[in-house]
């Protein structure tokens, strides 16, 4: 059979289910899921395998009316991803219809023109006679060579847009290893898994202003590693919250983390958490490149 490789950049407003889609069509844990959106800062690369098709999944930032430097360059990675992609995918979720974010990514999408596929995701929650027009209403834009629709949360339909993707995948040798599930560093990976429980934990009480550094890792020689990572904050007050009283939210972050790292990472992980203000860290440009972001933006 012939060899397909291709790049997918999957578009959408904020919390359309971007990061629940990689994950389940990868069949593993790799990008960050809580209820806040803008979760995802950074262009992330997904390896999935189907068949003889190998499809470079590109999860990119929410879409969504910047009002700072930093959301400007966020929604420039995004716009970037697509522009370097042989197929978009745009996420609808279809219990909000297309808002005002969804517009705006359509918007851009014809602006861009890119060969895309519109998705209605988190169609377990809306009434199927809704599903319908929704459908139509995105045919109609001339945008999208197909429509289709899913439930990245329990799986509904994403075999069948995972077989879609890789039938639509240009014809050529695999970019990667078959069995490489991203492009990121296990430092990358730690960092994130440790933001993940800092949103999930604090979730209203720690605003955006919140970055996770993976400052070093070492290789222990029972096999194990130990990870030192810093918190950024912004404020003092801020640094208070993620700390707690007499140290237990830090520590119950640290160990969640821990546990969820020595999961993905199947060994054992000595992690060391230290919280630090950093007054306005997303206008330094050290934090935008390390994100990958474009300062310029």
């Amino acid at each position: 059979m012939t060899k397909r490789c291709g790049f997918v950049a999957i578009l959408g407003a904020p919390n359309a289910g971007k990061s629940t889609l990689l994950n389940r069509l990868l069949g593993a844990k790799l990008a960050i899921v809580t209820p806040k959106p803008q979760t995802t800062r950074r262009r992330m690369l997904g390896i999935v395998m189907e068949g003889e098709a190998q499809i470079v999944l590109v999860d990119t930032p929410g879409i969504f009316a910047p009002r700072r430097k930093f959301d400007r360059a966020m929604v420039g990675a995004a716009w970037g991803g697509a522009a370097d992609a042989d197929l978009v995918v745009v996420l609808i979720d279809a219990e909000r219809g297309i808002d005002g974010d969804s517009q705006r990514v359509l918007a851009g999408l014809a602006g861009h023109r890119p060969p895309a596929i519109a998705v209605l995701n988190k169609i377990d929650l809306v009434d199927k006679n809704a599903l319908l027009p929704l459908a139509d209403r995105l045919d109609k834009t001339g945008l999208f060579r197909r429509v289709m629709m899913i439930s990245s949360l329990n799986g509904d339909g994403v075999a069948d847009l995972k077989k879609h993707l890789a039938e639509t995948m240009p014809e050529g040798p695999w970019h990667y290893p078959e069995d490489q599930l991203t492009d990121l560093s296990e430092r990358l990976i730690a960092a994130e898994i440790t933001r993940e429980r800092l949103f999930l934990e604090l979730r209203q009480e720690l605003p955006y202003a919140s970055a996770v550094e993976t400052d070093r890792w070492l290789e222990q020689k029972d096999g194990s590693a130990r990870i030192d990572q810093t918190i950024h904050v912004e404020r003092a007050t801020q640094k208070a919250i993620v700390v707690g009283k007499g140290g237990q939210q830090i520590k119950r972050i640290g160990e969640l983390a821990r546990a969820e790292m020595e999961r993905i990472f199947n060994r054992r992980v000595h992690l060391f958490l230290f919280v630090r203000v950093t007054e306005n860290w997303p206008e330094q440009r050290e934090q935008y490149d390390a994100l990958g972001l474009d300062y310029e933006s």
